[in-house]
């Protein structure tokens, strides 16, 4: 490390200065004796000249080096100090330090705390400081998407889904005695058709943050699909069939009711509730196959305990998928708090693709002279719901009515 680098600047500047003057004193003593003196100057004497003016200049350049560095910086300088050198150079320290009593203490009061400010300033740190830049990018959170796996798959080339629905039968069946007329049964049948519905978005994105961030193009992509599947749970479960909306299961599902003749238990919970469903689906000769519940009505179930303090349901060290009475229990956020749909999923409805989930991307009105892009996500889909009697709806928490009225069936 050099003289520079360990010692302030007016120090080592004094201290050259007066090195210089010694030296140049030296060059003039000599030069004086040569214009005095008759014989001239000696052969030793001619080199110890010019080595003093070697060291001369040598310590011209010195001086003049650090003037610059002065006049650049000349508060910086000061202002720049390091903890230790203000401690060693206080004057509370030095008294203390050249009192015999080293039993004293002395505190200093630290004037800049050391940030990370890049400003030049005492306690500046930012310069050191890089940024340490994660890669990828921090996504917002997804929705668990469960209903399209519940229901049968199906294809279609064609916009328009028909097919024939059974919705009556008569059943006339009876014993016939030798020669009399037989019972005459009825089955009544009426065409259904579903049509297809598009479910689409759209972003737009400039051409150079796409060539600049290769990520962002399939982090888009992605975004695009998840955003048609969210729409698409809450279609299939909750669409209307008006304009453009799936007419979904829950709007043609069977609501909720008590089968005559049930003794039911009092009071009446939601697993109750939900053991009920099962039946009423059984008794329609849809043995029911799955529970669809919001995660809070799951959840409250689950934290079920009895007079014992003990779990009912939930299991906290199990791993096990969750289940209710021997079925499957699916959780989304698509369906109502404190409602329940249970039913035969596969059996009761079919869900038919005419366009998978797919990304597009192409230029729209003036994009391509401005250097941009439209990326376009969208699916085509229809949903046939063959038996509504195969789906139950209702509350899961029954109301006081709903309860009395079970009561009174059994």
């Amino acid at each position: 490390m050099t003289d520079i680098e360990t010692k302030s600047a007016e120090t080592l500047a004094r201290e050259v200065k007066e090195s210089f003057d010694k030296k140049l004193d030296a060059v003039k003593e000599i030069a004086e004796k040569a214009i005095y003196s008759v014989e001239g100057l000696t052969k030793s004497e001619k080199e110890k000249a010019d080595e003093q003016l070697t060291l001369m200049n040598e310590a011209k350049s010195r001086l003049d080096e650090i003037e610059q560095k002065l006049a650049r910086s000349p508060s910086q300088e000061m202002s720049q100090k390091s903890l230790g050198e203000q401690f060693v150079e206080n004057e509370e320290f030095k008294a203390m330090a050249a009192s015999p009593n080293m039993k004293s203490t002395y505190s200093m009061s630290v004037k800049a705390d050391i940030t990370s400010v890049n400003d030049g300033n005492a306690g500046s740190a930012g310069a050191a400081i890089a940024p340490n830049r994660l890669s990828g990018i921090q996504t917002l959170p997804q929705q668990r998407l469960t209903i399209r796996n519940l229901l049968s798959a199906g294809r279609t080339n064609s916009p328009l889904i028909q097919y024939v629905q059974e919705t009556g039968f008569t059943n006339s069946t009876a014993p016939v005695k030798e020669g009399e007329l037989k019972p005459q049964s009825d089955i009544k049948l009426a065409d259904k058709d579903v049509g297809t519905k598009v479910i689409a978005h759209w972003m737009r994105a400039t051409k150079q943050i796409l060539s600049d961030f290769p990520q962002l193009r399939s982090f888009i992509d992605e975004r695009l699909i998840y955003g048609l599947k969210l729409v698409e749970e809450k279609q299939l479960l909750n669409g209307d069939g008006t304009g453009e909306n799936l007419h979904g299961i829950i709007p043609q599902a069977t609501q909720y009711n008590a089968p005559q003749g049930l003794t039911s238990p009092t009071p009446v919970t939601g697993i109750d509730v939900l053991r009920i469903a099962m039946l009423q689906a059984a008794l329609a000769e849809y043995p029911a196959t799955g529970h669809v519940l919001n995660p809070i009505d799951w959840t409250s179930i689950e934290l079920l305990k009895d007079t014992q303090g003990r779990y009912i349901i939930g299991n906290p060290q199990g791993t096990l998928n969750p289940t209710l009475w021997s079925l499957p229990v699916v959780t989304t956020q698509a369906i109502e708090v404190n409602k329940f749909l249970t039913g035969a999923f596969a059996l009761g409805a079919q869900i038919f693709d005419q366009w998978n989930s797919r990304i597009e991307v192409g230029f729209q009105n003036d994009d391509f002279t401005r250097n941009k892009v439209t990326i376009l996500g969208e699916e085509r889909l229809a949903l046939a719901v063959y038996r509504p009697e195969a789906f139950v709806y209702g509350s899961i928490t029954p109301t006081q009515s709903e309860a009395s009225s079970i009561n009174k069936k059994s």
